[in-house]
């Protein structure tokens, strides 16, 4: 591994945090939910420990100085131009998401969703009372392409869309083509498209994210949280060109209560977008790192299951179809034998059963341990010599 000036491999105890991630449950190695195992960077860190110094925590409001630093980050990394007046603040992606399914469909209207994706979208749209459309990815060769044809007649019949751009959890960085292609579908039938694109700084080192262009019926959902480890503070903005779209927005989310702005989030966005870039180009590297290394693993150590070909996330999709089980029992039998908890393909929907998410954000030795126990579970599992 390439030296790094920030530290990437020391293993910090999260127990009695308040850690979803290792207290909610017993298990020894948690590699499932969306987060990351690592110090976060220097510049955040400063800038919490700075406003904490402050002895008063009241009610906060949102300075330009956030906006300005979503603008320039995106500027400066993706070529995109944003405008303040076209920006809302939003407690997260998915609060803004389920305000954006209130305010611009109505209940027992249809939303599509590409599966296998993100499990909570599932939720959001039926918690909403709306219908969930699928629009299955092919899996084809080890990779993830889009269905168009199928696509496109299902457009025909929903309100909304929503997009994971980058694909969580196959790791797909969608091409301009695709998203284009997908942005003039969408108009054709009048339908709004919301990308989720919190992902999208954790590409391979030398890959970038293609954003989804600005459009009347686009809605662009933008957060640090993945990129810097920050989600427990709970900030995203959400960005259109529509200000028709972004005013019902801003009174759903006003309705909602998911406007309002945490005392420290602030602090922790400014210095994520304003001091923390060469921390997250060293992050990079270190997940494609060991992104080669689970590659590596399961070519000489367990053939029997393969990696999923991916370029973002820190999210890898495993191929287990050759062993014949459902990925629930598989990932109950893992957490029971090796005390390995990943999550269950099946939870992204219906054609993912076959395969297991595993979160590789984390120190080099808590992988290789990881990789170990899903191993010695899968042998123990199958009698089978590998």
């Amino acid at each position: 591994m390439k030296s790094t000036r920030n530290d990437f491999e020391s293993i910090i105890d999260r127990h009695d945090t308040n850690s979803l991630k290792w207290d909610l449950f017993d298990d020894d190695l948690p590699m499932w939910v969306a987060d990351m195992d690592f110090k976060v960077a220097p510049a955040i860190q400063d800038a919490i420990l700075k406003r904490a110094k402050h002895p008063v925590f009241g009610y906060t409001v949102v300075p330009d100085e956030l906006f300005e630093a979503y603008i320039n980050w995106w500027k400066s990394r993706y070529n995109l131009e944003m405008s303040r007046e076209d920006m809302a603040y939003s407690m997260g992606v998915m609060p803004s998401i389920s305000s954006m399914i209130r305010c611009l469909s109505d209940e027992n209207d249809e939303i599509l969703i590409q599966t296998p994706v993100y499990h909570v979208f599932f939720y959001v749209i039926e918690d909403n009372n709306r219908k969930v459309i699928e629009n299955v990815l092919i899996y084809e060769d080890g990779a993830y392409k889009i269905d168009f044809d199928d696509l496109d007649e299902k457009l025909s019949k929903v309100k909304m869309m929503i997009l994971c751009n980058p694909h969580n959890p196959v790791g797909k960085i969608w091409s301009k083509e695709d998203l284009d292609r997908i942005i003039e579908l969408c108009k054709k039938n009048d339908v709004i498209l919301v990308s989720d694109e919190i992902h999208c700084d954790l590409t391979d080192p030398e890959l970038k994210y293609n954003p989804c262009a600005a459009d009347d019926n686009v809605i662009r959902c933008l957060s640090p949280s993945k990129s810097f480890n920050v989600a427990g503070f709970q900030s995203s903005i959400v960005h259109t060109t529509n200000s028709e779209l972004l005013d019902k927005i801003k009174a759903q989310m006003h309705i909602d209560n998911s406007d309002s702005c945490n005392v420290f989030a602030t602090s922790a966005v400014i210095a994520a977008y304003n001091g923390s870039e060469e921390w997250l180009e060293e992050l990079k590297q270190v997940l494609y790192e060991n992104k080669q290394a689970v590659k590596k693993y399961l070519d000489e150590e367990l053939p029997i299951v393969k990696l999923v070909e991916c370029d973002a996330t820190y999210l890898l999709w495993i191929d287990c179809s050759a062993l014949g089980v459902h990925s629930e029992v598989l990932c109950e039998f893992l957490r029971t034998n090796q005390g390995l908890f990943l999550s269950p393909g099946h939870q992204f929907g219906e054609n993912g059963k076959n395969f297991l998410r595993m979160n590789i954000a984390c120190p080099r030795e808590l992988l290789l341990d990881g990789l170990a126990r899903l191993k010695a579970g899968i042998i123990a599992l199958n009698n089978i010599r590998i």
